[in-house]
Parts: C-alpha cells; sequence; structure tokens
C-alpha cells in the first residue's frame, strides 16, 4: 500500500532513493594537522592522537580523529580546475532547488565510524538519498523531510564511516 503523503513525489526524486551519488575522491591526503587542529581547539589531551607510541600500541599507527571523519567530504570552496560553487551535500542543494524549498534546516545527523582514518589515507565518498517525506506543515513552514547518507571509503574499498542528515527543507509561513 503506498503512503498518500509521499505520492505527489516527483518521479526523479522516486528513482535516485537509494542510489549513490556525486561520487568523489579528495583531492588531498588525510593530513595530522587537521587532528592537531582539532585537538587544539577543543583542548583534548588524548596520547592517542600526540604520542606516536601510544598510538601505535592501541591502533597500529597514528589515526585521525573519528569527529574530523567530514572534512574529507567537505570541498574547498574553490580549486584549480572545478565549474561552480562548490559545497558539500549536493544532494540536499538539489533537493531545495528542484523541489522549490528554498529554506531548510537540519535536525539530526549521526556518525557510525567503522575501520579508523591514518593520515596519507585518500577518503572518498557517495552520497546516497534515503527517503524523502510527503509534505508537512511545521512551525517553520511547509515542505518535506530527507534522509541523506554519506557513505566515506578509504583508498583500499574499506568502509570508515557514514554520516547520516535529516534535513527539512521548506517554504516559510508569510507573518499574518
Amino acid at each position: 500500500m503506498s503512503d498518500p503523503n509521499t505520492d505527489d513525489l516527483p518521479s526523479w526524486v522516486a528513482e535516485s532513493i537509494g542510489k549513490p551519488q556525486y561520487p568523489v575522491t579528495a583531492t588531498f591526503p588525510v593530513e595530522r594537522s587537521y587532528t592537531y587542529d582539532t585537538l587544539a581547539a577543543t583542548k583534548n589531551a588524548n596520547p592517542l592522537y600526540w604520542d606516536e607510541a601510544v598510538a601505535d600500541e592501541v591502533t597500529g599507527g597514528m589515526t585521525a580523529m573519528p569527529s574530523t571523519l567530514s572534512l574529507w567530504m567537505r570541498p574547498h570552496y574553490w580549486e584549480p580546475g572545478a565549474e561552480g560553487e562548490q559545497v558539500a551535500l549536493k544532494v540536499h542543494f538539489d533537493l531545495k532547488e528542484r523541489l522549490g524549498l528554498p529554506e531548510a534546516v537540519m535536525t539530526d545527523n549521526t556518525v557510525v565510524f567503522h575501520d579508523p582514518v591514518r593520515p596519507g589515507d585518500v577518503i572518498s565518498h557517495a552520497q546516497i538519498l534515503r527517503s524523502v517525506s510527503g509534505l508537512k506543515t511545521t512551525k517553520l513552514g511547509t515542505g518535506r523531510f530527507w534522509v541523506i547518507d554519506i557513505e566515506y571509503k578509504n583508498q583500499n574499498g574499506d568502509l570508515v564511516g557514514v554520516e547520516n542528515y535529516t534535513g527539512f527543507g521548506y517554504n516559510r509561513e508569510e507573518n499574518k
């Protein structure tokens, strides 16, 4: 039985659900400096990230902080040869534009970590649209919720993490 709230989805949305989109390989390898910047900003003295002997004993070598995983999917605003504005979560921006929903918020974000990311790894990722709701009205306005996964793999094809975003794209209700 179909969901009457999603029957009005354009066919291109239904056809793109579950399919990897925008596969990208980072243009630079994982660098320890990103981990050090994050550690310094958060005053994190965990020896796992500062001391090579500890990292060797615990994880078999230096690793990047898990919380830096999404850094490897964020393009530089400008890169030589790149065309147009470079944005992360392109599927999200496509949905906003093509569904005519100019405003959006992320309502949830979770990350599941798999193999550790190590300095020198080259991370690839693809975005997978998991679902789009029918029209919903909230205090923000009328729009749709969507769920997007980003699957991250290293240069060997090993899964290093999956990031899950839930967004709500909407049109603001006019103040009356």
